[in-house]
């Protein structure tokens, strides 16, 4: 959707800004006014150069999945859940997770549900989409999102964060398949499964965004620990680097 000229910039700015109109907010209804001014006003500067100078060790990440109706964002499917939980270097802190299921307008198709358990009334029955982004992005702070494969993922969440707060997504986001790329540049898979077996971590839960997110984590965990043995990266942007190198 395309961005509405700056002529007519009173409204929009003061979306950009956070804020939303009373008239609006009215017809909105109060909470979710407050819930898309939240939404926007985190989503602002989460981009800081000073944060490309913190060290891997002590780099604050939120690694999460989701699972969605179809693969095709631009043809309408949409996210039935989202799965997440916090790490800070190496350390992934397992206490700190985060799931829910979201309202979809798209019915959940048959082979959706096959894959990942996620049934109709189960979504007929789950908060509303604002809600769960509310919620998601109120866990993940400032903190920089890691993700697998992440392009789908961003893809995603910007429908999502457009369609509901008139944002796009401004974190950092960390892509677990490029990094692998970048430290085994000769595997001949670099999905998933395959990363996860080849680093011998248990495949338990897959396509649940939770089970999805916990299994990224501990490959994020691994990767952190090769680029610290190697002496191949000591900050964020040191890793940023490299990895564009490496493409």
């Amino acid at each position: 959707m395309k961005t509405p000229e700056r002529g007519n910039s009173g409204f929009w700015s003061m979306l950009r800004q956070g804020g939303v109109p009373s008239a609006i907010a009215s017809v909105m209804g109060g909470n979710s006014a407050q819930q898309m001014a939240f939404i926007r006003s985190l989503t602002r500067e989460q981009r800081r150069p000073e944060m490309l100078h913190t060290p891997l060790n002590k780099l604050k990440t939120v690694i999460f999945d989701l699972e969605t109706t179809g693969f095709h964002v631009q043809q309408g499917d949409e996210i039935l859940s989202i799965g997440a939980l916090k790490a800070e270097g190496e350390n992934i802190m397992e206490e700190e997770r985060f799931y829910t299921l979201v309202q979809a307008k798209r019915p959940v198709p048959q082979r959706i549900t096959e894959l990942t358990g996620i049934t109709q009334p189960m979504i007929d029955e789950a908060p509303p989409l604002i809600d769960g982004l509310h919620d998601f992005m109120n866990f993940v702070g400032d903190r920089v999102l890691v993700a697998h494969a992440s392009a789908h993922d961003k893809a995603f969440l910007n429908a999502a964060l457009w369609k509901t707060s008139k944002v796009n997504l401004g974190h950092r986001v960390i892509d677990t398949m490029m990094i692998a790329r970048w430290l085994e540049p000769h595997r001949q898979s670099y999905a998933l499964d395959s990363l996860l077996t080849g680093r011998g971590i248990p495949i338990e839960g897959r396509h649940h965004a939770l089970e999805d997110a916990k299994m990224t984590a501990k490959l994020w965990s691994s990767y952190l620990s090769d680029i610290s043995q190697q002496k191949r990266a000591e900050t964020l942007g040191d890793l940023y680097d490299c990895l564009s190198h490496a493409l």
